[in-house]
């Protein structure tokens, strides 16, 4: 299965993340077992957060992830993280790239970074899937949802994750940051989040079942064969944490609940589903909890509206960000139109519609 239609493009490392490339291959050199130069940097189209670039070294290819340059919110950008919880499930059965070598002294690039292996294959990053038969779309998202299982039936206490996250209350603390962001961005509009919130404080599930949580696990972030239809890496593990298995299968679900077509948004509303071969929402949360042992996945609701408020409430804050920064009208306009949009079908789910 060769799609280049979705692979990640690559390109010369932009002026803003240029850093000493020579002092990046003497640390290899002197850290990273087997690594040979000379070796050519270029960066991924991706990886907006963290840069992350591809390097084509004589011994092989491999991917660096860094911070950005400049001063960084606290808590923001959290490279060892990711590093950590990658190399805890080194040995699970979810695919992931496999992390190689992590440098905490910004000394020598001027910041911290890490190198995994490279793992070749496409990305879509449109969850409708152009370019594929539809056969290997159905495979491709039973192969995700078998990924997402997979990753919430690790033992994280037994991986060496305890303390990675506060495994209690996880629902409860998410609502409250992004209620405290929409407070500090102003009352401008914010009512369709205000509801929302209300909603969700009222109808808080009382199980709190802790797992691995990805945190942005969806059809971009994975790498699937170029052979095969089938995921062989979960990227981006910025946001991930420990917290509620459900908060990532109704994140990933988010796309049953938009619209097909929206730049943004980049749902399923309005597409054939049965005709594309792409399960429908019943399918693949079925699907789900046949895998992690569940008769039933219960307060899926409530976990669909508190995923919606969670983009919404994301994407209000980039919007703000962008007005802040003097954003093309046109890319301002559309991140402003696509925030009240999830929130409407927030709104949507809550009243049955």
């Amino acid at each position: 299965m060769a799609v280049t239609s979705g692979d990640s493009l690559v390109g010369p490392v932009r002026d803003q993340h240029r850093f000493d490339e020579a002092a990046l291959l003497r640390w290899l050199e002197a850290n990273l077992s087997g690594f040979r130069g000379p070796a050519e940097l270029l960066q991924f189209d991706a990886g907006q957060s963290n840069p992350t670039f591809l390097l084509r070294a004589a011994s092989s290819d491999y991917v660096l992830r860094k911070q950005p340059p400049g001063k960084l919110v606290a808590s923001a950008h959290s490279l060892d993280r990711e590093y950590r919880v990658l190399s805890a499930l080194i040995d699970s059965a979810v695919p992931i790239p496999t992390p190689l070598a992590f440098c905490s002294d910004p000394a020598h690039i001027g910041t911290q970074f890490y190198v995994m292996e490279h793992v070749a294959g496409s990305v879509f990053h449109d969850p409708l899937l152009p370019g594929v038969t539809r056969e290997q779309r159905t495979a491709i998202y039973d192969s995700m949802n078998a990924a997402l299982a997979a990753l919430h039936k690790v033992d994280w206490r037994a991986a060496g994750l305890e303390g990675f996250g506060r495994p209690d209350h996880y629902v409860e603390r998410q609502i409250a940051r992004w209620g405290k962001q929409n407070d500090a961005l102003g009352s401008n509009d914010v009512g369709p989040l205000t509801a929302l919130r209300k909603w969700l404080d009222a109808h808080l599930p009382e199980d709190q079942q802790p797992s691995i949580a990805h945190g942005d696990y969806r059809m971009g972030n994975m790498i699937c064969a170029l052979d095969r239809p089938r995921v062989v890496a979960v990227l981006d593990w910025e946001l991930s944490t420990i917290g509620h298995p459900l908060a990532d299968l109704a994140y990933n679900c988010m796309t049953y609940a938009l619209p097909a077509g929206d730049v943004i948004s980049k749902g399923f509303i309005g597409a054939d589903l049965e005709a594309l071969g792409i399960p429908s929402e019943d399918e693949f949360v079925a699907a789900y909890a046949k895998r992690t042992g569940r008769d039933e996945v219960p307060n899926w609701r409530f976990f669909k509206v508190f995923s919606l408020y969670r983009m919404a409430s994301i994407l209000r804050g980039v919007f703000a960000r962008a007005l802040a920064g003097n954003a093309s009208s046109t890319k301002a306009h559309l991140i402003g139109e696509s925030w009240r949009m999830v929130a409407e079908a927030g709104h949507a789910l809550i009243a049955g519609r």
